[in-house]
């Protein structure tokens, strides 16, 4: 069938390579033509994934009407700054009840929304949908066993989408919990942050461990709170996610967060990774969302100052130590 992938980085194209290599007619859309005609020669994505051929049935896009007329389903793939300006330059193209999936990961952080809401505010008439789950590009276009979860809130789209995107080394899971699926797939960036800066500090192993552990509980205290459910943490757009983002060197966040770690601005780390870094907007919305919510967040509260207002990151790690004693929970 048709499917349309707006966004055309590592993430949008490892899925365009995923679905074609399936047999689906793709349409990889990209927001500037030099862009679409760059992949369109080169049959490769070489700022993203290089060495990684495009198959035939990948067709490369700057016209969004033509990449999503008659699509059986819409995948977005844009980063979470550029989500809004996305949504509303697709509403137009988009029919009634037509399907849409994000596949990207963050907030919008002025309104504190998840990015299928900002969606669901600029495209109402669309039936969407998000994935997520512990999925680098890299070794998804190279196709290296993946899982992901799908959740809609109609388990029939999500059981549509799953049956379009498996096959024997890519699984998808359903679920009804887009709450919970969206806030692990984004606040698992701040971790990953963290755990980089820890690894550029030249801690070790366990206070990687700690940062995720504890860490995962803030998420799903947030979470929960927010009306998700508890054992979608648990699951692999939670704890999963949250592994593979936290001890992968294919992860920008836990990058950048080396490079803070060892002392460089937070402008100088962004300008090295040279990619969109989700996690340090994603920190300012946490940071904000658990004040609203009246939620401890006191690892993504160091985050936040360390990213936002200068803070010493070894301090930062002495303060967390030093909190008062309480039982784990």
């Amino acid at each position: 069938m048709k499917i349309a992938v707006i966004g055309s980085g590592g993430w949008g194209t490892a899925i365009a390579i995923l679905l074609s290599k399936k047999g689906h007619d793709v349409y990889l859309w990209s927001w500037i033509q030099e862009e679409t005609d760059r992949l369109a020669r080169d049959r490769e994505n070489k700022e993203f994934l290089p060495g990684v051929k495009f198959p035939d049935k990948i067709h490369c896009t700057h016209d969004m009407g033509e990449c999503t007329d008659g699509a059986a389903l819409i995948i977005t793939a844009a980063p979470s700054p550029a989500t809004r300006t996305t949504a509303k330059q697709l509403s137009p193209h988009v029919k009634e009840g037509q399907k849409l999936i994000n596949i990207s990961k963050g907030l919008e952080e002025k309104t504190l929304l998840r990015l299928s809401q900002v969606y669901k505010e600029e495209i109402p008439q669309a039936d969407i949908s998000v994935m997520s789950g512990p999925s680098h590009a890299e070794e998804v276009s190279r196709g290296l066993p993946t899982t992901n979860v799908v959740a809609s809130e109609h388990i029939e789209t999500a059981k549509f989408i799953q049956d379009i995107f498996m096959d024997e080394m890519f699984r998808v899971y359903t679920s009804t919990d887009i709450i919970g699926v969206e806030l692990g797939g984004a606040l698992k960036n701040v971790i990953a942050l963290c755990a980089g800066i820890s690894d550029g500090l030249g801690y070790g192993d366990n206070t990687k461990a700690a940062l995720m552990t504890r860490g995962l509980a803030e998420i799903a205290r947030l979470g929960t709170a927010m009306g998700a459910k508890q054992e979608t943490f648990m699951g692999l757009s939670g704890v999963g996610d949250l592994i593979v983002t936290c001890t992968s060197m294919h992860s920008r966040n836990r990058r950048a967060g080396i490079l803070l770690g060892q002392g460089k601005t937070l402008q100088e780390t962004l300008d090295t990774v040279h990619m969109v870094v989700e996690g340090v907007n994603t920190a300012a919305a946490a940071y904000a969302m658990a004040k609203k919510y009246n939620v401890e967040m006191p690892i993504v509260e160091e985050a936040y100052n360390i990213l936002y207002n200068g803070a010493d990151a070894r301090e930062a790690v002495l303060r967390l130590m030093t909190r008062e004693k309480r039982e784990e929970k």
